[in-house]
C-alpha cells in the first residue's frame, strides 16, 4: 500500500494521492450499497463511539458526501430536555431508528450513558448498572425486529488526541468542535479507558459486536471503516444503463420576465 515519504510521528500516515484515489473508488461503492438497501427494503443503523477528536465526524463526514439524503441521514442528539430525562433511557433514540430502505448514521448515539455519563456523574448507579443489563437486550431486539446495526468504536491515542486538541484551538473553523466537557475528558482519561472497558465487557455481543477503528491516522481510519461498512451487507451493483438526456422542449414564443424583475445575489467574486 502506497505511503507517503514523510519523516517524524506521521511518517506511516497513508499517502494522500493514494488516499483521495481510494476514497473515490469507495465512495461509488457506498452509491451501489445505498441502491441496494433502497431496492431490498433493508433498514442499516450504524453508531459511531469513541474518544473525543478521534475522527468520528470526519468518517460520517466521508460516508454521506455522496449519498441521497433521503435515505441516508445523520443523527447528533444533542443534551436531553427536561422531559426526556423522565422516558425510558432509549425512547428518544427510537424514532430515529430507520424505515424500510434507509441509513442512519448516529454519531454517539445510547452509548452516552456508558461513557460522558458515567464518568461525569450525569447518571445514578442505579441507572448505570440498569443500562448495562438493558443495552444488550435493548440491541438484540433491533436486530431481531430486520436492523443491521453495525457499531464502530474509533480509538485514539493520548498524543494524537492532544494534537487535534491544540489543532482546533488554533483553527476558528474547528473551535466549535472544543467542548469544556471535551477538555474535561483530558482530565479523566483513564476513567474514560475504564468506562470504555466495562461497557465492551457488557454490550460486545453476538448480535452486535463492536468493531474498534485504529484512529491516529485520519486518512487510513476512514477507508478502513468505509471498506468495513460495505461489508456489512451483501450487495449487487444495480447502476442502470447509460441514460440518454431527451432533446429540450423547443421554444415556442416563450418569453423571459425582464432581469430587472429579479432579485440577484450580489457579484462579490
Amino acid at each position: 500500500m502506497s505511503k507517503g515519504k514523510k519523516k517524524g510521528p506521521k511518517a506511516d500516515w497513508l499517502d494522500k494521492r493514494f488516499y483521495e484515489k481510494e476514497l473515490a473508488r469507495l465512495q461509488v461503492e457506498l452509491v451501489k450499497f445505498q441502491e441496494w438497501i433502497k431496492h431490498k427494503g433493508l433498514k442499516l443503523v450504524v453508531l459511531f463511539e469513541g474518544r473525543d477528536a478521534a475522527g468520528k465526524g470526519g468518517v460520517i463526514k466521508r460516508i454521506t458526501q455522496s449519498l441521497n439524503p433521503r435515505y441516508c441521514r445523520v443523527v447528533a442528539l444533542g443534551t436531553p430536555t427536561d422531559r426526556e430525562k423522565t422516558q425510558w433511557y432509549f425512547q428518544r433514540y427510537v424514532p430515529h431508528l430507520p424505515a424500510a430502505g434507509e441509513i442512519v448514521l448516529f454519531d454517539r448515539s445510547w452509548y452516552n450513558r456508558a461513557g460522558v455519563e458515567r464518568v461525569m456523574g450525569f447518571c445514578t448507579e442505579e441507572e448505570y448498572k440498569e443500562y448495562l443489563r438493558s443495552c444488550p437486550e435493548f440491541e438484540r431486539m433491533l436486530v431481531r425486529s430486520g436492523i443491521t446495526l453495525v457499531k464502530y468504536w474509533f480509538s485514539v491515542s493520548d498524543e494524537e488526541q492532544e494534537r487535534r486538541f491544540r489543532d482546533r484551538i488554533t483553527d476558528p473553523t474547528k473551535r466549535w468542535k472544543l467542548s469544556p466537557m471535551d477538555l474535561e475528558s483530558r482530565e479523566r482519561w483513564v476513567e474514560y479507558s475504564k468506562a470504555k472497558d466495562n461497557m465492551f465487557a457488557h454490550t460486545d455481543i453476538k448480535q452486535a459486536p463492536w468493531y474498534v477503528v485504529e484512529a491516529d491516522d485520519k486518512r487510513r481510519a476512514r477507508l478502513n471503516c468505509i471498506s468495513h461498512l460495505l461489508s456489512a451487507i451483501k450487495y449487487k451493483d444495480l447502476t442502470p444503463e447509460p441514460i440518454e438526456l431527451p432533446p429540450r422542449q423547443q421554444d415556442s414564443g416563450y418569453i423571459r420576465p425582464p432581469l430587472d424583475d429579479q432579485t440577484f445575489v450580489p457579484a462579490a467574486y
